[in-house]
């Protein structure tokens, strides 16, 4: 009897993963993403779908490789899309690559084309870390009719907006993306806040570690969005900008994006 239980657990948590390999135009190149799916007696969609980004020095395996994510989402009506976003932060950049389009039009594109997804605002949030988490929560504000909850872990928040802005290796590599005055333009977070309509404003969460280098950043727009009125998450935990701190902490993410979710 013990083994025959168990046996429904694993059955009933079971996950498929796959990677998929895909041209994208706007980069003009192959490029790549890991994918876990629901699979199992009763899963047959549409599948809301979790758009999961990585940082600057990492790729599409990283969340799978470092965090039990498959885990997590185990037993729930939820695809998990992680895609390679390179070093590009999730933007089209002035000189280099067109990463933004790459995923909002390419890849959703072929996802919803591939997979029973629930193609539409209420079926899909988008979260990463650092690189990741500004981006996730730059495309949500550039693209409210697309997602309807965004999250960050440890975002890179401070890119190109003074008294932030410093000359450090991360910020001269986001000036050649977004080029050199990136302050109110198309990818300055503040900016968008500012401009968003309210009506339309995806939820928002934003967490960081109490030892991240990063922490100031996030105190900061923190406050930018508290001063402009707009409702979020905020969130600061024990914690470093490291794995440890986002494997816990993605699965209040994932609990913050459920809430916001048509059917998930």
């Amino acid at each position: 009897m013990p083994g025959r239980l168990s046996a429904r657990r694993l059955e009933r948590e079971a996950m498929a993963f796959c990677e998929l390999h895909y041209f994208s135009p706007a980069l003009q190149k192959q490029t790549a993403a890991n994918i876990i799916l629901p699979e199992g007696e009763g899963k047959t969609g549409p599948f809301c779908v979790f758009y999961l980004l990585h940082g600057l020095s990492d790729d599409h395996t990283i969340w799978q490789r470092r965090t039990s994510i498959e885990r997590y989402v185990a037993d729930l009506p939820l695809i998990v899309v992680m895609p390679d976003g390179g070093r590009g932060f999730y933007t089209d950049a002035q000189e280099g690559m067109a990463y933004e389009t790459a995923l909002v039009r390419d890849l959703m594109g072929t996802i919803d084309q591939m997979f029973p997804t629930k193609a539409e605002r209420s079926g899909r949030c988008i979260g990463g870390l650092s690189m990741g988490g500004y981006g996730a929560i730059k495309l949500a504000l550039k693209h409210p009719d697309l997602f309807c909850s965004a999250n960050s872990h440890s975002g890179a928040m401070g890119f190109g907006h003074n008294p932030l802005d410093k000359n450090d290796a991360w910020t001269l590599e986001f000036r050649r993306v977004v080029g050199a005055r990136p302050a109110g333009g198309p990818n300055d977070l503040y900016a968008l806040a500012q401009k968003i309509d309210r009506a339309q404003l995806p939820a928002l969460r934003i967490d960081c570690g109490t030892d991240d280098f990063l922490i100031e950043e996030n105190r900061y727009y923190h406050r930018h969005l508290e001063s402009l009125g707009l409702p979020h998450e905020y969130a600061e935990y024990p914690g470093m900008h490291d794995w440890a701190y986002w494997d816990l902490h993605i699965q209040e993410a994932l609990a913050f994006h459920r809430k916001h979710l048509k059917n998930c």
